[in-house]
């Protein structure tokens, strides 16, 4: 059986694909919700004077409000009804997590499968309102006091920013669960990928325009260049990295019949939480700062102060993004792996590790290789994540080549084509399946 998928997957081709209908039906919602998202980060708010924000924004755009923009896919830039993007929803996501672990009601409706699932889902979309009605209105405030950049400021103006944003949020949010539903990926990793990868040209030619005038060298180009490729296959080789446990199967019999017994491996990841700690990470960075950045300049001392030492390459920003990475790599890891599960389910089917009792040993021996391999996962990403922060803060070059979008572009795109590789395998295993019964038949 695995010569077989390893047969099948080698000959995965474009003639497969163009077979696979139900792929190609999905791969182009996706692809349309996409494009109605991008729409959406080139309609700007109503009672904004762009020019004006223009001049505030690119005065502050070096600090946390141009990761900001980032993540927005260039809606913060362009201040559009979609500039909160998805973070209110990723912040929700994550309070009601951190919830789970010390409520013991929340935790009751996690373990009872898929209804609890959607009533959590449903407590998250609740909390989603109230952290972007927050959010937008802050920015109502915040663009108020930033100079003239607002035609007719006053109640009206607010209320109408905070309804527009908020109802952006949870467009976005809609359209992700129709993207993970209905299309092919995870719908909200897609639409902050595809913010990402839209920028990017326009960051390249920046880059190269700033070469050309003298503002960058060419040699300082080339190294950042070099760097993002070195990055990248960095990411590639890690996310795929794995710790593989042996596990035995004793000797059955069925009927008259005695079967050998058999060996299989339980793969971990090491990195198991994937791009979720650098994203939840700046989601949390992101959130008491909004307000900040819109009034630098105008607050009071202590919101100055956070304001610039949260810009990138400041040792406040760096202790803190770490610690979030790291913390979020164990505690998502924790969330989504469950060793003790696992370990019942071994010794339901019999199966076992050498050497390792069945049952709480093994769930303990489990836990115990995990933590050590999820140690090297949150060293991995605290170096792709900042090592190439500190480098481009002090070149001014974009925040596209950093780390943090460099290791969510990599990480969405494999999971996104073994989605797809999934379903071109699936597709042709019912080929497989329909031919035999037709030979079956005409014998």
């Amino acid at each position: 059986m695995v010569s077989a998928a390893e047969q099948l997957a080698s000959n995965i081709n474009f003639g497969a694909f163009a077979k696979a209908d139900e792929l190609k039906k999905r791969i182009w919602f996706t692809l349309g919700a996409l494009l109605v998202y991008r729409l959406g980060t080139y309609i700007p708010l109503p009672g904004i004077d762009p020019n004006i924000w223009d001049q505030v924004f690119k005065s502050q755009a070096g600090g946390i409000l141009g990761m900001f923009n980032m993540f927005a896919g260039g809606g913060i830039h362009r201040m559009a009804i979609f500039a909160l993007n998805i973070m209110p929803y990723i912040s929700a996501s994550i309070i009601i997590q951190l919830l789970t672990t010390v409520s013991p009601q929340l935790e009751a409706l996690k373990k009872e499968g898929e209804a609890g699932r959607k009533t959590l889902n449903q407590y998250t979309r609740y909390l989603t309102v109230i952290l972007a009605a927050f959010q937008s209105y802050g920015i109502a405030v915040g663009l108020e006091g930033a100079g003239n950049v607002v035609t007719d400021p006053g109640m009206f103006f607010r209320l109408s920013t905070a309804i527009t944003l908020t109802g952006g949020t949870m467009f976005l949010m809609w359209l992700g669960e129709q993207i993970t539903s209905r299309g092919i990926g995870n719908g909200i990793s897609l639409v902050i990928l595809s913010g990402i990868v839209a920028e990017l040209p326009s960051a390249l030619a920046n880059m190269l325009e700033l070469g050309r005038q003298g503002a960058l060298s060419t040699g300082l180009i080339l190294v950042v260049i070099i760097m993002a490729v070195a990055v990248i296959a960095f990411i590639v080789f890690m996310e795929r990295a794995q710790r593989r446990l042996l596990i035995q199967y004793p000797k059955r019999q069925v009927g008259n019949k005695m079967f050998e017994g058999q060996s299989s491996h339980l793969p971990l990841k090491l990195n198991t939480s994937g791009v979720i700690p650098p994203i939840f990470a700046s989601s949390l960075l992101l959130l008491p700062t909004t307000v900040a950045n819109f009034n630098a300049g105008h607050g009071p001392e202590w919101l100055q102060w956070i304001t610039t030492q949260l810009g990138h390459g400041r040792p406040l920003f760096l202790i803190l993004y770490l610690a979030l990475i790291v913390f979020f790599a164990f505690f998502y890891t924790a969330i989504v792996f469950n060793p003790t599960e696992t370990a019942d389910n071994l010794k339901k089917h019999g199966g076992f590790i050498p050497g390792i009792r069945p049952g709480e040993r093994t769930a303990e021996y489990i836990d115990y290789v995990l933590s050590r391999i999820t140690v090297l996962g949150a060293v991995y990403l605290a170096i792709v994540c900042l090592i190439p922060e500190i480098l481009i803060s002090y070149a001014s070059v974009p925040f596209y080549f950093g780390g943090t979008s460099l290791l969510i572009v990599v990480s969405v795109t494999m999971d996104t084509v073994a989605q797809i590789q999934g379903y071109l395998l699936a597709h042709q295993y019912e080929g497989l399946i329909r031919k035999s019964k037709l030979r079956g038949r005409r014998r």
